[in-house]
């Protein structure tokens, strides 16, 4: 195997490949597995997470929030390698997501909600269309999180992806609400019917 440039991690020649007919796929080890096996399904949550996010930059966020969520996409990509590849040492471990990036994702946490208005309810998903579709991958990154915890019963695999994505899913909420602030939120009015 020749060995990529950083800038280039993955060749791909053929999209399809004719491996996972029948119902297994490779981790990024080279072992196979099953497409069911809980830890695709995680592997597959990032995935979907990852293209949430792309339908909220679609929408046109507010500029500030635009670099920040290109970079979180790119690093779903590193966790989903981080799980395709169980903890065992060596230069892989290049990618293995460290506790530099759930403090990154508080720091961001921490400076824009200072901005916002304290919560006097729950929020309802809404207030203009790229704060739907971040609360969107809110919900989306929730799913992955519980998927992330399921896979690690059945393998090994670094504790701090669950804490990335459950301080993701913190901060996809205040980017929507940020998101939101032109439009307005909707708030959560109990027993409220119209």
């Amino acid at each position: 195997m020749t060995e990529s440039k950083r800038d280039e991690p993955v060749r791909l020649t053929h999209i399809y490949t004719r491996a996972g007919d029948g119902g297994e796929t490779s981790l990024g080890d080279g072992t196979r597995t099953a497409k069911t096996d809980p830890l695709i399904a995680a592997i597959g949550s990032l995935d979907e997470l990852g293209a949430a996010i792309g339908l909220a930059l679609a929408a046109a966020p507010p500029e500030r929030l635009r670099l920040p969520l290109e970079r979180i996409q790119n690093e779903l990509f590193d966790l989903g390698a981080d799980l395709s590849v169980p903890p065992a040492g060596g230069a892989r471990e290049r990618l293995r997501i460290g506790p530099e990036r759930v403090e990154s994702l508080e720091r961001l946490c921490d400076e824009l909600n200072a901005e916002l208005e304290p919560l006097r309810s729950f929020v309802l998903a809404g207030g203009g269309e790229a704060g739907a579709r971040l609360h969107l991958a809110r919900t989306v990154c929730r799913r992955a999180e519980r998927d992330v915890l399921a896979a690690a019963h059945e393998r090994p695999q670094n504790s701090l992806v669950a804490v990335y994505l459950n301080r993701l899913a913190d901060l996809l909420f205040i980017f929507a609400r940020v998101a939101s602030a032109d439009a307005g939120e909707r708030l959560w009015r109990p027993g409220a019917s119209e």
